[in-house]
Formats: C-alpha cells, sequence, structure tokens
C-alpha cells in the first residue's frame, strides 16, 4: 500500500509532535516543510532530511504529489494557508484551534469542501484512553439524564513560555488560557455534553504580562437543560497540577483526574456491578496515556483518505470548540449571559458533512 505524503507548514515547537507521529505511522511519509525563517527552515531540512520552502505557495508548486498539508502556525495565520492547500486539492490537518474568528473557520471548511479534500482539527484529547471510555459509556446511556459536567485546567504557562515570541498571548495572532489550552477540554465538555444554549463567564489577566486571558471561570447552560462548568488558569504554581473531567448523571458518576485527565478517579453506574467498573478503571490504568494524540489524528486521517470519508475529528467540531471561546469571551466582556445562537454561521451556504 502506498504511503500518503505529509509537509508541515509552521516550523515552531508544536510541528515537533506532528513530525515525530508522521515518522511512527508506516503508511505516513514526511516529504516538506515550511517556514518564513531561513535560519529554522535549514535547521529543519537538516534534522529530519527533508526538502525545505520558504512560502506555502512555493512548496505547492514544486510540491506536486503531497497529499496532506499540516498547518502549525500561529493561529492568526491558520485560514489563509489551510484555504490555499485546499486550493490546491490537498488535504488539510490544521492545529487547534482551527482559527480565531468564525468567519476564517468558515472559510477554512467552505474551502475544503468546494475542492473535496479532507479537514481534521488537532483536538488528541478526545483519544485518552480514559476520555474514550467515558465518551463509550455516555453513548451507552448509563449516566442517565445529565445533571452537570465539569472541566478543569490548572496549569503552569510561566512569562518566558510567553516571551519565546512575540505572538504569544496576544489576541491577534494567539489568545490566552482558553484558546491555547482550555479549548481542548472545552472541546471535551461539547463533545460528551452535547450543544450550549448559553454561557456566563469571567475571564482575567492575573499573573503574566499578556494581552489576553490567564484565567477564566464560565458556567454553561446545555440546550438539554444540564450545565456545565470550565475552570481554566495558566498561572498555577510552580507546575501543571491537574486536568480534570466530570461527569454527573442520574446513574452515574465519572470524575477523570491527574496531570492531564489521564486516569478515573471515579466510575460507578446504578446499572454496572462494581467489578465490572472495576475492569474499566484498571485497563486505563495499564495504558493511562496510549497513543500520541496526534499521532491519533494524523493516522486517522489517512483512514480517512483510504476510506473516503470524514475524520473523527471534523473542521465543524473545531468550529464548535472556537464558537464556545468566543462566546465565553464575549460573556466575560459583556458581564452578562450570552446565547450561543448568538454567533450565527457567516457562511450560511455550507452543509454539514459535505467534506
Amino acid at each position: 500500500m502506498s504511503t500518503i505524503s505529509f509537509a508541515i507548514v509552521g516550523c515552531g515547537h508544536i510541528a515537533t509532535k506532528h513530525i515525530e507521529a508522521i515518522r511512527n505511522i508506516e503508511q505516513a511519509e514526511l516529504a516538506a516543510v515550511c517556514d518564513t525563517n531561513p535560519a529554522r527552515i535549514q535547521e529543519y531540512m537538516k534534522k529530519h532530511n527533508v526538502r525545505g520552502y520558504l512560502s506555502l505557495e512555493e512548496m505547492l508548486a514544486n510540491e506536486p504529489d503531497l497529499d496532506v498539508v499540516n498547518i502549525c502556525t500561529p493561529s492568526g495565520l491558520h485560514a489563509p494557508l489551510a484555504v490555499q492547500a485546499a486550493a490546491a486539492k490537498k488535504h488539510v490537518i490544521v492545529e487547534k484551534p482551527i482559527a480565531l474568528t468564525l468567519e476564517d473557520a468558515d472559510r477554512i471548511i467552505q474551502a475544503c469542501a468546494e475542492n473535496n479534500v479532507k479537514l481534521s482539527v488537532v483536538h488528541p484529547n478526545r483519544f485518552r484512553p480514559a476520555v474514550t471510555e467515558l465518551k463509550k459509556l455516555i453513548d451507552k446511556g448509563l449516566f442517565g439524564k445529565l445533571s452537570h459536567v465539569n472541566a478543569t485546567v490548572r496549569w503552569n504557562r510561566d512569562q518566558s513560555y510567553y516571551d519565546q515570541a512575540a505572538w504569544r498571548g496576544t489576541k491577534a495572532m494567539d489568545g490566552g488560557v482558553l484558546m491555547n489550552q482550555a479549548i481542548h477540554n472545552l472541546d471535551l465538555l461539547y463533545w460528551l455534553a452535547g450543544p450550549v444554549e448559553e454561557v456566563q463567564a469571567y475571564n482575567a489577566t492575573r499573573l503574566r504580562n499578556i494581552e489576553a486571558e490567564d484565567v477564566s471561570v464560565a458556567v454553561l447552560r446545555f440546550t438539554d437543560g444540564a450545565l456545565g462548568i470550565i475552570e481554566a488558569a495558566a498561572t498555577v504554581y510552580p507546575q501543571n497540577y491537574e486536568e480534570s473531567l466530570s461527569i454527573f448523571g442520574e446513574t452515574g458518576t465519572a470524575v477523570i483526574s491527574g496531570r492531564t485527565a489521564n486516569w478515573i478517579k471515579h466510575l460507578i453506574f446504578k446499572d454496572i456491578p462494581e467489578k465490572e467498573t472495576a475492569k474499566i478503571m484498571e485497563k486505563v490504568e495499564q495504558d493511562p496515556y496510549g497513543t500520541p494524540g496526534h499521532q491519533h489524528i494524523i493516522a486517522d486521517m489517512i483512514r480517512a483518505i483510504r476510506e473516503d470519508r470524514e475524520p473523527l475529528v471534523t473542521g465543524w467540531d473545531g468550529r464548535n470548540a472556537l464558537q464556545l471561546v468566543l462566546t465565553i469571551y464575549e460573556a466575560a466582556e459583556k458581564h452578562a449571559p450570552v446565547k450561543w445562537s448568538h454567533h450565527k454561521e457567516v457562511v450560511s451556504t455550507i452543509v454539514r458533512g459535505v467534506y
């Protein structure tokens, strides 16, 4: 079976995770990298033994056999690059967030739909063993009617993290703890508990010298009436403390905890014997991290291409997570509840599931 050829656009920190994932998949090949920094391109070409380019236009012109383009640039640059790759008939993987505005997210989704190429957004937390087990249990209806859900991101990103590049922590190119870290957890809340009806929130910039928020607390009301809470901070001293996810239902309770939400702390159901839940917890404990999330995303893109189906994490999934972040931002700014429906789709002609 022939390999699927990948190219990386944007050779920053996150690109290394994409490259490692590609190299660990037998059916994947890293063909080229692209960055506007000449020194960085030379470094990556030498280190990874690949061809390098200073622009996406140059790379697309010289690499006609590319299958997939991975967008790993600062978030504010995702849309024009993803649209350009789609126009060249390349499948697209976009790092989270899909974009910083709904207009840009819709541009990406529409470009991929019009050019009949696959689009996936990097939300790898869905593939953590503890989370996948939780999703199975929810889909089986074992929690019954949900009461409320809770997600926490109690992490540390010190000032040196933001000082690595001028764009970090800016609203135009990056965002704060919600857009950068907690967007993964908001994606999980939406994926597990369903569509959101309304949001109330407070954001603050307390301890970091950045434009965007470094701490946020929001309350969500889902369309079925269940409630949710997201607590996100990049200010926890002195290091990452905890990432957790809790689901409370009429007939079940689950709490996932650990520094990266990687183990099941509590799991109890009305209709499942304790010995059965113990087996699930033991299964996760034996392999708490599983295959790296980026490897899941890339391997799934390969399968989606071969099977001509949508990736497991679609552009619409990325858009939903982005919309939730933006709704929290608006609620915090207005000091008032904001309805999800306030953010209408910018491109009304887009049909879900066409790519």
